[in-house]
């Protein structure tokens, strides 16, 4: 994604080469690894059914599809190719959609809520509908931060805005890990189109 955050990782990609991917990724297997050993002495009192994988696929696939045809129509997408090579696009695809959905929304969205909380008593729709603005604004104008942002444009900060709401919505919805991958299916959707052009 082409904001502040998004410098980050691609200074990090740029920096590392080829190799540092593989301890990136390296990095990423021992974590969920230990998050499996964790976690899995408590499985037991939950039930996973395979039905919930397929069902969360196809509702990541049409919430992503769903911006993808929102952004395109605004001749306008989130998401941007480095120039590199195609595994560190690939990377930078799935890890941005999922690196910022925690700090957009998992992160800014609770502490919003929380400041709301201590400031004024209001219902929770209306804290959570607050705090959705408040990050949407972050969201869009961190895509104007950094070497690799953006120009400002009103109308460019206007249409990431809707898309920080809709990507908002979407976690408060229906939770992080629809939100996250749907985003990052919709930088794949991007990758794929900018890429074959």
């Amino acid at each position: 994604m082409r904001n502040g955050a998004d410098a980050l990782m691609r200074q990090m990609l740029s920096s590392f080469g080829i190799s540092g991917l593989f301890w990136m990724g390296g990095g990423f297997l021992i974590g969920s690894i230990a998050i499996y050993l964790i976690q899995k002495f408590s499985w037991e009192e939950y039930e996973i059914k395979s039905s919930y994988f397929v069902s969360m696929v196809i509702e990541n696939i049409l919430w992503s599809y769903l911006l993808f045809i929102f952004m395109s129509n605004m001749h306008l997408f989130l998401m941007a190719p480095i120039g590199y090579k195609v595994i560190q696009n690939v990377t930078l695809a799935i890890g941005a959609g999922i690196y910022e959905e925690i700090l957009f929304r998992v992160v800014l969205i609770f502490l919003l809520n929380y400041i709301l909380s201590l400031v004024f008593q209001w219902k929770n729709y209306l804290k959570n509908s607050v705090s959705i603005i408040l990050a949407s604004i972050f969201f869009s104008l961190f895509h104007f931060i950094g070497e690799f942002g953006d120009y400002y444009s009103f109308n460019i900060f206007m249409i990431r805005f809707l898309a920080g709401i809709y990507l908002g919505v979407l976690y408060c919805l229906r939770g992080f890990g629809i939100a996250a991958w749907s985003h990052s299916l919709y930088d794949l959707l991007v990758l794929t189109r900018i890429t074959t052009q």
